[in-house]
């Protein structure tokens, strides 16, 4: 169910509200390009700055657009067990496909914090939960071994990996086997993870080259590799530049550069320096994104 290109779509705003039309027009042109999956309120939709009103509607008008045809998976996570599970119920009765939970920032829990904070949360939903481990944001790894006692519970469908460490990813897929299912969470890693038995990538890369990275995966499903190692090379400065300041800043500036979204974010993100948007201009142009 949960395989591809899964885009971590931003969230569009427009005079500091949420921009809903632009937001509409991205989900109609990932799935008109063939993304496999839109992934809202995530870190790249900015969701530690929208309010419960504003990260409502945003899966409101995700599930009503998508309309089943693709999966919505749906960022729920907190570093509040209880204030997870209240997202969480609200994300189910809206629709939702299931729920990307992030490891508790800033308090940093033990592994056996982890272990119970997931556990309590699937016990109270029926969505299907992805697990999220971005070390990098939050200081705390969810480790291998407890990944295993995880994917021991049937709600816990898989994990979303950006340590972009591969020795990390392989020990997952060896202890877990096809009880969870692992997706990158760099998209440096994409082909690396498949090769090791990934099934796909919550992706931010696909936000400004949605054909491309599914037709990555795609490549890689049918057994064409060398067509699959061509767009990862071709994507390669693109999947770097997306990370020249703190995501999702570039990817943003990225959409505006391109028509399909305004250049705005909310603090305490800003705008790009103006030498690392000429950097990325420049990216975008060798790509042939924009003239």
């Amino acid at each position: 169910m949960f395989k591809g290109s899964m885009v971590a779509i931003v969230t569009p705003f427009k005079n500091g509200k949420l921009d809903e039309k632009a937001f509409e027009h991205l989900i109609e042109w990932h799935i008109k390009e063939g993304t496999h999956g839109i992934v809202p309120c995530g870190t790249t939709g900015e969701a530690s700055t929208l309010d419960y009103e504003e990260h409502y509607k945003v899966i409101e008008i995700a599930v009503k657009v998508v309309n089943k045809r693709i999966p919505v998976i749906v960022g729920t996570g907190s570093n509040s067990t209880e204030e997870a599970i209240m997202i969480t119920k609200k994300a189910e009765q809206l629709g939702a496909d299931a729920a990307l939970i992030v490891t508790p920032y800033y308090n940093k829990p033990t592994q056996e914090g982890l272990y119970r904070h997931f556990k309590t949360i699937a016990s109270s939903t029926g969505l299907p939960i992805i697990l999220y481990n971005v070390p990098g944001r939050t200081s705390v790894n969810l480790l291998p071994s407890t990944v295993a006692r995880l994917a021991e519970i049937p709600q816990i469908m898989g994990i979303k990996e950006a340590t972009g460490d591969m020795k990390q990813v392989s020990e997952i897929i060896r202890l877990c086997g096809d009880k969870i299912t692992v997706l990158s969470g760099d998209d440096f890693t994409n082909l690396t993870l498949l090769a090791l038995g990934g099934k796909g990538a919550i992706s931010v890369t696909a936000n400004i080259c949605p054909g491309d990275m599914a037709e990555l995966f795609n490549a890689w499903e049918r057994g064409d590799i060398a067509k699959a190692r061509q767009l990862h090379y071709k994507l390669e400065p693109i999947n770097k530049v997306m990370f020249i300041e703190t995501n999702p800043i570039p990817v943003k500036t990225a959409l505006s550069m391109i028509g399909k979204i305004a250049e705005e974010f909310r603090l305490p993100l800003c705008e790009m320096s103006q030498s690392n948007k000429e950097k990325l201009a420049e990216v975008l142009r060798n790509a042939g994104l924009i003239k």
